[in-house]
């Protein structure tokens, strides 16, 4: 699983390489890296959302 979150992170900021790409498309499951990627999203957003709170406080 810790590979999945390592190659998601990557992908979000571009710095993926593309064979690591091909990797993940070959031998990993689409759904696990949608899933991973949503939750890491929506992790983002509350983040910001915190942040964002704090700051006008």
């Amino acid at each position: 699983m810790w590979e999945v979150v390592k190659s998601v992170l990557a992908a979000f900021f571009g710095v993926q390489k593309e064979q690591r790409r091909c990797e993940d498309f070959q031998h990993g499951r689409a759904a696990v890296f949608i899933t991973v990627g949503l939750l890491m999203a929506m992790l983002l957003v509350v983040l910001v959302a915190l942040v964002a709170v704090v700051a006008a406080r």
